[in-house]
């Protein structure tokens, strides 16, 4: 049985310094979204680097995560 992961990334726009913070079961597919300016929030921002990025066992704990990743404190 395989583990199915749930991953909370960063990017960072080479366009503009900003970061920008989500979650994917597919992080490589939604990079590729991302640069191919699929995605709203970052089609006028790119290039964009991924600079992080964990895994998670369960959805609730990538968005969990995420959530807190975009607080002050994250």
């Amino acid at each position: 049985m395989s583990a199915t992961f749930h991953y909370v990334y960063v990017l960072r726009s080479l366009e503009d310094g900003q970061f920008y913070t989500g979650f994917s079961s597919d992080l490589k597919a939604r990079f590729a979204a991302h640069e191919a300016g699929e995605v709203p929030s970052t089609k006028d921002r790119r290039p964009l680097e991924l600079v992080y990025y964990e895994a998670c066992r369960s959805r609730a704990d990538a968005t969990r995560r995420e959530k807190y990743l975009k607080t002050a404190w994250g």
